[in-house]
C-alpha cells in the first residue's frame, strides 16, 4: 500500500478514535451532570426536612398545649404539659434592679457542686419571677396530712398559706385526714380551692409518715397528671411567715433541713443499715433534706413518690423500717437523683430555734408542739 494511503487510513482511525473518545467524554459529562443534579436535589430535600423539624421542635408552645406519650426535658406522662420553666420569657420593658455577678450574698453558698441553685433571701427578684411565670398560667397543687390530733394545725396552716403561698396563682390544696368534719372553713382567694380526702387513721405515727408517699403517688396518677404543673408536699404542723412563690419552682425541689445544714455528713441521721433500700453509707450523701417540704414538677414528684413507696415496701418485706421513714427514703432518692433546685432552711425552719445570722427571713416553719400529746404512740 502506498505511504500516503497508509497515512490517510491511520489518520482516519485516529479521527474515529478521537471522535469516539469525545462521545465518551460527552456521555460522562451528562452522567456527572445528572449525578450532580440528583445529589443537589437530595441535599435540598434533606435540608428542607431539617428546617421543618427544627421549626416544629423549637417553636414556642403555650402552657395549655398537650402532647400524648411525649417527653420534653425529662418530663413524661400519659398526657403532659410542656415543662413551663424551660423558657423564661420576661415581659417587654419590665423595669427591675440591674443584676450583678460580683455583688450579692457572700455568707452562704448559692449553687451546689452539680450547679443547682440554692434559694436564699436576696438571691432572687420576686417581682421579676412572678412577671415571668404569671403569663404561663401555671397551676400548683399542695398536699398536707392532718391525721388524728394533727387537725388542730390545719387552721393556721391554711390561713397563712392564703397570705404567703403562691399568692396570685392557681393553687389547689389537698388535705388528707381521718376527720373530714374537723377541717376548718377558710376563705380562699379567686383561683384557689381546697379538696378534702378521707384516709384511715393509724395507731403509729410512723405508719402515717410512711404511707404518705403512696397516697401522693395515687393522687398524681388519678387527679393531677393531666391538669397540674407543680406539686409541693408539706407538713401540716407548720405555718407560713413570709413569701413562698415562683422562686421555688423547678423540676425536682428539695428543702435543706434546718437542724443539720451545718453538720458533717457522717453524723447526719441517714439510714445506715446496708440492708435497707434507704441506705446511705459513711462518706456519702450531699445534704440532709426535709421530709416535711419537697416538690417540683408533677411528673418528677410522681417518680420520686413511686420509687420511695416501692422501696419502703421492699424494706417492710424484710422487716426493716428506715430510721426516719419517708424522710430516709427521700434522702436516698435525692442523693442519687439530684434535685434541680434547693431551698435554703428559710423554707422550713423550726419555731423553737432562734434565727441564725445567715437566715434573713423565715418563710415556713414548724410550730412548737408537745409530741407526746399529739402522736398516738409517742
Amino acid at each position: 500500500m502506498p505511504k500516503f494511503t497508509t497515512c490517510w487510513v491511520t489518520r482516519n482511525k485516529l479521527s474515529a478514535l478521537f471522535a469516539l473518545h469525545l462521545d465518551y467524554l460527552d456521555l460522562q459529562c451528562e452522567m456527572n451532570l445528572l449525578s450532580i443534579k440528583a445529589v443537589s436535589g437530595i441535599f435540598l430535600f434533606v435540608l428542607l426536612l431539617g428546617v421543618m423539624y427544627n421549626f416544629n421542635t423549637n417553636r414556642t408552645l403555650e402552657p395549655s398545649e398537650k402532647t400524648e406519650g411525649t417527653s420534653v426535658d425529662g418530663c413524661a406522662a400519659k398526657t403532659i404539659t410542656f415543662c413551663p420553666e424551660g423558657h423564661l420569657k420576661s415581659p417587654d420593658h419590665l423595669k427591675y434592679k440591674q443584676p450583678s455577678i460580683i455583688h450579692g450574698r457572700t455568707n452562704v453558698v448559692t449553687v451546689t457542686p452539680w450547679l443547682a441553685p440554692v434559694v436564699w433571701e436576696g438571691s432572687f427578684n420576686p417581682n421579676l419571677l412572678d412577671a415571668i411565670y404569671k403569663p404561663k398560667n401555671i397551676s400548683i397543687a399542695a398536699t398536707v396530712f392532718a391525721v388524728g390530733k394533727y387537725t388542730m394545725f390545719l387552721k393556721d396552716f391554711l390561713e397563712t398559706a392564703e397570705q404567703h403561698f403562691f399568692v396570685g396563682f392557681t393553687v389547689h390544696m389537698h388535705v388528707f385526714t381521718d376527720k373530714p368534719k374537723e377541717v376548718p372553713k377558710v376563705k380562699m382567694a379567686a383561683g384557689r380551692k381546697l379538696t378534702v380526702h378521707t384516709v384511715p387513721s393509724a395507731d403509729r405515727w410512723q405508719e402515717i409518715s410512711a404511707r404518705r408517699m403512696e397516697i401522693i403517688q395515687k393522687l398524681i396518677e388519678e387527679e393531677l397528671q393531666d391538669n397540674t404543673d407543680y406539686i409541693f408536699c408539706l407538713d401540716v404542723d407548720s405555718k407560713f411567715y413570709d413569701r413562698w412563690g415562683t422562686e421555688s419552682l423547678d423540676r425536682l425541689v428539695a428543702v435543706i433541713h434546718p437542724g443539720y445544714y451545718k453538720t458533717n455528713r457522717d453524723v447526719l441521721p441517714y439510714e445506715r443499715r446496708p440492708s435497707s433500700k434507704a441506705y446511705i453509707g459513711l462518706g456519702e450523701g450531699d445534704f440532709y433534706y426535709c421530709g416535711g417540704a419537697y416538690g417540683g414538677q408533677v411528673q418528677e414528684v410522681h417518680q420520686l413518690t413511686k420509687t420511695c413507696s416501692e422501696n419502703f415496701k421492699d424494706d417492710a418485706k424484710k422487716g426493716i423500717e428506715a430510721a426516719w421513714q419517708e424522710e430516709s427514703h427521700l434522702n436516698r432518692y435525692m442523693w442519687i437523683n439530684k434535685p434541680t433546685k434547693l431551698l435554703s432552711p428559710e423554707y422550713l425552719w423550726q419555731d423553737f430555734k432562734s434565727k441564725e445570722p445567715e437566715i434573713h427571713t423565715i418563710r415556713f416553719s414548724g410550730v412548737i408542739k408537745n409530741y407526746a400529746a399529739i402522736r398516738p404512740n409517742a
